[in-house]
This record gives structure tokens, C-alpha cells and sequence, in this order.
């Protein structure tokens, strides 16, 4: 019996397929075509599509063990439900699933409430699984990099309520301790909810002072401006439902921020073994790459 990572070809999914060949663990990794995705040694590539149950069925079988990250598409909720619905069709007890820290709160953005519809499905069937809640992804900022240092602005419309940032290797870390744990398991184990953060909390003025200090020059906050956030994506092409999704997202942030229950990143590091990754070393170590 295998672990089936959905979402293998992403930032976080394919490190968790990397994670969990290097544990010995036999890993599928969905794909939806050939050729997609350099596979480490041991690790079998699947072909399948979210939008395809019969090819869901066909990657399914033979799997003890799911992971189950959805990227942002317009028919997210459909595709991630049907996905858990197929699995429990195929007997699979093991679930890992990735949501959003605050899903349940950001009721106006799709994406989260997306997923927390999917978080409710999880909850109201008792599926026997791991919800992990990541908050803001600091390698979010590595595609900013360039109008940091270009333009000596940190460009994120965070706000001032602040982001508890989280390394998405350590999001990854903790998936596979998590896989692996109940994969190893002899019986299905209780469901579990994970809020994943970081220990610092970033506003926006914040985030561009750790630049600041890392590039030993003067980087300023580009302001709250969401409407202007939102044109941006768009002129780089972003679709124009998915810019407004993460526009929204935005407001929200600025509003609630992205904060973790009190205790949430002990638990985390009790996990891994380890203290989380900082927001300091993660800029240090994209300045040095640079």
C-alpha cells in the first residue's frame, strides 16, 4: 500500500514527495500528464485530474494513505470534494489534508472558504485526517524580490495587523511526519486540526525593515492599496478571477492578519523536532542566492 500525494508538482507537494522518499516510504505522485514532474528515485508518477473521477479511481487504487492540496482553480471546492469522496469510496482512512490558517473567517474569499467547506465535509463524515492551516507563505516574498531590490519597496499589501509567516518547508516537514504517522499507524487515527505559522508576527513595515537590514539599504512599505495589488496581477497576466481572489485575500489580512492560537507553534516544533524556520533567515538566505 502506497501514499498518494495530489498536488504533487506544486511548492509544497513536491516537497513532501522528496520528504517521504527519503523516509522509505512508497509514494505516488498525481500528475496530469507525463513527463511533468522529475520524480525522486523509488517514486511512481501517476496520471490523473481533479476534474476526472475515473482517473481518480485509477490513482487511488491500491492507496492506504492520501495528501491533498488543491491549488487555486475556479472549481476547487468540486474538485477537492469529489477527491475525498473517491477516497473514501476506495477505503482510504488516512488523510492529509491542506488548508489555510482562518479558513473559516475569511468568508468573502473563495479560495478560503473553499476550503473550509471542504474542512466542514472532513468534520461532519469524521474522515480520519490531519487539516493543516498554513498561514502567509514567506517564499510568497521570493517572487517580490525583484521590486524589492529593484525599486526599494516591499510591495505586499499585508497591513498592519500582521502575518504569522511560515516556511513552506516546514509546512512540508510537517506533512510528512504527519502522513507518516498515520500511515504507520495500525488503525485510523482521530481527526487533528494544525494551525501552521511561524513564532514572529510581520505587518507590512515589518517585513520590508528585515529586507531593510538584509540588504543594508533603505526598503519602505508600499502601503495597503488592494485595488492597485489587484491591477498589478493583472497585468502580469494573473486571471482576472484568480487577482480578485487574492485581492480579497488581502483585505482580510489587513483586517484580521494571520495569527495562530496561543500554543499552535509549540506544538509545531514539538513535530518537527526543531524551532520553525525564521522570516530573517529566509531573506537572508534569498539575498545571498541572489
Amino acid at each position: 500500500m502506497s501514499i498518494l500525494v495530489i498536488g504533487s508538482t506544486g511548492t509544497v507537494g513536491s516537497l513532501v514527495v522528496q520528504g517521504l522518499a527519503k523516509q522509505g516510504a512508497q509514494v505516488k505522485a498525481m500528475v496530469r500528464r507525463t513527463g511533468t514532474l522529475s520524480l525522486p528515485a523509488g517514486v511512481d508518477g501517476v496520471v490523473a485530474d481533479l476534474g476526472d473521477v475515473n482517473s481518480l479511481r485509477l490513482a487511488m487504487s491500491g492507496v492506504r494513505t492520501l495528501f491533498l492540496l488543491n491549488a487555486l482553480a475556479p472549481d476547487e471546492v468540486t474538485q477537492s470534494l469529489q477527491a475525498l469522496s473517491v477516497a473514501r469510496e476506495a477505503g482510504i482512512q488516512r488523510i492529509v489534508y491542506l488548508s489555510v490558517i482562518h479558513a473559516d473567517l475569511y468568508t468573502d474569499v473563495p479560495h478560503f472558504t473553499g476550503k473550509h467547506t471542504v474542512e466542514r465535509m472532513i468534520e461532519s463524515l469524521d474522515l480520519p485526517a490531519t487539516i493543516l492551516r498554513p498561514a502567509y507563505f514567506m517564499q510568497n516574498d521570493a517572487a517580490i524580490q525583484s521590486v524589492i531590490e529593484g525599486y526599494g519597496v516591499f510591495p505586499m499589501p499585508i497591513g498592519a495587523k500582521g502575518c504569522a509567516m511560515v516556511d513552506v518547508r516546514d509546512i512540508a516537514d510537517i506533512a510528512v511526519a504527519e502522513l507518516l504517522r498515520r500511515d504507520r499507524s495500525a488503525e485510523p487515527l482521530p481527526r487533528l486540526t494544525l494551525e501552521v505559522a511561524g513564532n514572529e508576527v510581520f505587518t507590512g513595515e515589518a517585513a520590508a525593515a528585515v529586507w531593510a537590514q538584509a540588504l543594508n539599504r533603505e526598503i519602505r512599505y508600499g502601503g495597503d492599496d488592494v485595488q492597485a495589488f489587484e491591477a498589478q496581477l493583472t497585468a502580469q497576466h494573473v486571471p482576472a478571477w484568480m487577482a480578485y481572489d487574492l485581492r480579497l485575500m488581502m483585505s482580510r489580512i489587513q483586517q484580521l492578519g494571520q495569527i495562530p492560537a496561543a500554543g499552535a507553534t509549540r506544538t509545531l516544533e514539538k513535530i518537527l523536532g526543531r524551532p520553525l524556520r525564521t522570516y530573517q533567515a529566509f531573506v537572508a538566505e534569498r539575498v545571498k542566492a541572489a
